[in-house]
């Protein structure tokens, strides 16, 4: 199944709907998607963005990205949040390549997760809030923190943690668009990180490994850390799964 939406300039947009809960019920299309950075979007990307009907927007990155690389295009029918979930800045593209990527994103991941519990849990209202029209959440690459956030929502709706990973390593299929983005922006430097642009099983097994031991699983962990209780998780479900099936 192809998730991927067909832009130009953007190459990571995906529709998180169809993956099926425990009980049975299922995410619906069209409601949320995730995506790679929205400040790329003009001509007929931003027309094709307008046909989703998308009414919310929410932005991931630090100022200093949005500065540099600009934010969604401004239109009455967007909600803008500006949500910077990651604390501690780090350049993946200057790691050497002795750095395994399964294990060094996956801490990364941990620290976001610990450091940026009020903009986490902002951003998971906003997306339980967001009744009306359908949301998109994004960063830069539309890979770590984007791919952090959708791992919460997943496992918050019930969603069985091989479809949370394998929703992850989708990326892959962007991977190639990412890295050459890159280079084309940074014209004499060499990209030393084999690791780059890609999202490889092991790093969100590894990220969901480390919640479940410290937390007992992602639910254990909003509870505890974000503050997210039964109504939230029910609103979450409300908005984004289909009806119950039929018994």
């Amino acid at each position: 199944m192809n998730r991927h939406l067909s832009f130009e300039l953007l190459h990571n947009f995906r529709d998180l709907g169809g993956y099926r809960t425990t009980d049975g019920r299922t995410v619906r299309w069209g409601r949320l998607f995730r995506a790679d950075s929205l400040g790329k979007l003009r001509g007929d990307d931003w027309d094709r963005f307008l046909e989703l009907g998308i009414g919310t927007v929410i932005d991931l990155r630090y100022d200093w990205e949005i500065a540099a690389k600009g934010r969604v295009p401004e239109h009455p029918s967007l909600t803008y949040h500006h949500l910077s979930i990651e604390h501690r800045p780090y350049d993946q593209a200057a790691l050497g390549p002795g750095t395994e990527t399964g294990p060094y994103l996956a801490e990364r991941y941990l620290e976001v997760a610990h450091d940026g519990v009020k903009e986490l849990r902002l951003a998971l209202d906003v997306i339980a809030g967001a009744h009306d029209r359908p949301a998109v959440f994004h960063c830069a690459s539309g890979k770590d923190r984007t791919g952090l956030l959708a791992a919460l929502v997943l496992g918050l709706l019930g969603v069985p943690e091989d479809d949370i990973v394998e929703d992850f390593t989708l990326t892959r299929f962007a991977t190639e668009r990412l890295v050459a983005d890159w280079r084309a922006a940074h014209p004499g430097r060499e990209l030393t990180w084999p690791g780059y642009g890609t999202a490889p099983a092991a790093v969100m097994r590894l990220f969901l490994d480390g919640l479940n031991e410290r937390y007992g699983s992602v639910r254990g962990y909003a509870a505890e850390l974000l503050g997210v209780d039964d109504s939230l998780v029910a609103a979450l479900r409300a908005n984004l799964l289909g009806s119950a099936p039929r018994r």
